[in-house]
């Protein structure tokens, strides 16, 4: 599998299009802002090949205590091939000397997607990730962030890396709920 560092200046289109049908648009970032965010943080933006092929991207924000998986695709013609895995794995080794925090759609939300939203959680879970029983809800949506590595994560962790994103970037039409 062959890795390329994306910046704006070589996100490529069908990067563009797997990132804004990868996730619902409530938990998009506009894309220019997020292109703009990748030039002006320390963000790990990741596009992943089979040869030439597209399979997927991360976008890892790492962090003194820990690093957060902020988004992981793949292409959805890909999917259940072990490319994710093969991607998870990667990131897993690279980062391997700090825990790794990501939010996922909770399963405990009703939904149309419980059985996707399932899934994913169930290959976190094989993946070594825990549960940390924190939970936001944005824009309707509730997350459940789980954990890999040791230690624990709190709310006040969850509100820090808010606080860092708010120097950077938040819109004024997102709704923060408990």
């Amino acid at each position: 599998m062959n890795t390329k560092q994306i910046t704006a200046a070589n996100a490529e289109n069908k990067i563009r299009q797997l990132y804004e049908r990868a996730f619902p648009e409530d938990e998009q970032i506009p894309w220019d802002d997020l292109m703009r965010l990748v030039g002006e943080m320390p963000l790990d933006f990741t596009a992943y090949y089979d040869g030439e092929a597209f399979i997927g991207f991360t976008i890892v924000y790492p962090r003194k205590s820990f690093n957060w998986f902020w988004y992981f695709a793949v292409s959805k013609e890909l999917r259940g091939k072990g490319y994710g895995q093969q991607i998870l794995t990667q990131l897993i080794e690279r980062y391997k000397e700090q825990p790794f925090v990501l939010d996922m759609e909770s399963i405990t939300q009703v939904c149309d997607n419980l059985e996707e939203r399932r899934k994913r959680q169930a290959f976190y879970l094989r993946n070594g990730f825990r549960d940390t029983n924190v939970y936001r809800t944005y824009n309707d949506i509730t997350m459940t962030i789980m954990m890999r590595g040791e230690g624990t994560f709190t709310m006040q962790d969850w509100d820090d890396i808010i606080h860092e994103l708010q120097q950077f970037w938040w819109p004024d039409d997102i709704k923060e709920g408990l």
